[in-house]
């Protein structure tokens, strides 16, 4: 399913946090799931459950969980999410579906058992008439819940149930998964990372002021710091989403600065033929392609020269790029 299809003018109703379902998503089937990324994958489940909901004449929505479980179990532990919730709204509201549950992940759902987690969770408190969830989907304390045990369950409930193979990429063996995908971005390649997300991997987040050394050099930047993120230190050919909605090409680096100062991880996006003041705006940065990794340069004239090339190079990259935006 495309960015840009007939589906993505539909009404898409996001229910957040422990809100109560809304009436508009009354008696959905729904697609459940971590879903980092949405991948080629998740979208598989994506069209399982639009066309179960669709059999049924019943919305068609996600359901997913806020933290992430993984940061609920081991908060500590560094986890590099390809998409937050902000950036998961963004892609599921593209994808022709009703709407988006969001449920707090807690001690008191960790702890629920299986058959608690459909005849009451799913069937007693959101209504749900059905559900589709991946091949490998665990569920219940313990993840004592298995795809078998949840199809047997929702048969009891009378609830629908649809289980979903795994996905691979064209002629490849490996499925398609939020690993592989960042393993792709931890080497810098973003080529790879897009094809198995389906559309260009985007970050969110504000412009802070940094230490204007871009704006010294002749390259002022907008400066963004990206929590957790695994991406390969390095030249990336970008484009970016303004708060006006307008779109701009730009080159960005992301990295240490070695030149400099060695500092925190950041990332500084110079935009093409473009120089309004951006301080505090909220921006979206869409990754393109890969230059070259992070360099420590004998002297700033040095890092300008290369600077100029990395721009004209981002610009070729930018001009024969047809990956699907999730943005538009």
């Amino acid at each position: 399913m495309a960015p840009g299809d007939d589906t993505a003018a539909r009404p898409f109703t996001i229910c957040r946090a422990d809100a109560p379902v809304p009436p508009a998503l009354a008696g959905a089937v729904a697609a459940i799931g971590n879903f980092d990324g949405v991948h080629l994958g998740h979208r598989v489940l994506v069209e399982g459950v639009r066309a179960e909901a669709r059999a049924a004449g019943r919305p068609a929505v996600i359901l997913t969980f806020e933290p992430h479980p993984r940061a609920y179990f081991t908060p500590d532990a560094p986890m590099f999410r390809l998409t937050g919730l902000a950036a998961k709204e963004i892609v599921f509201a593209h994808l022709g579906l009703d709407g988006l549950i969001v449920r707090r992940f807690d001690g008191a759902l960790a702890a629920t058992g299986a058959r608690a987690f459909v005849l009451d969770f799913l069937k007693g408190a959101l209504g749900l008439s059905g559900v589709v969830v991946g091949h490998d989907f665990h569920f219940g304390r313990g993840r004592e819940g298995t795809p078998a045990i949840l199809a047997e369950l929702c048969r009891e409930a009378g609830m629908r149930c649809r289980i979903v193979a795994p996905v691979a990429l064209g002629g490849e063996t490996e499925p398609v998964s939020s690993s592989a995908i960042r393993a792709a971005l931890a080497a810098g390649d973003i080529v790879r990372a897009n094809a198995l997300l389906g559309y260009r991997w985007f970050v969110l987040g504000a412009v802070r002021h940094g230490d204007k050394r871009g704006r010294q050099l002749g390259f002022p930047t907008a400066n963004m710091m990206l929590p957790d993120c695994g991406l390969a230190h390095g030249i990336y050919a970008v484009r970016v989403r303004l708060a006006s909605g307008d779109f701009r090409d730009g080159v960005a680096s992301y990295g240490r600065r070695p030149t400099f100062d060695d500092g925190a991880p950041l990332l500084e996006t110079y935009l093409f033929d473009f120089s309004d003041d951006l301080y505090g705006q909220d921006i979206a940065v869409e990754f393109v392609g890969h230059i070259r990794g992070e360099e420590r340069f004998a002297s700033a004239d040095a890092l300008v020269e290369r600077m100029h090339v990395d721009a004209a190079m981002a610009r070729a990259l930018l001009a024969r790029d047809e990956t699907p935006s999730m943005l538009t």
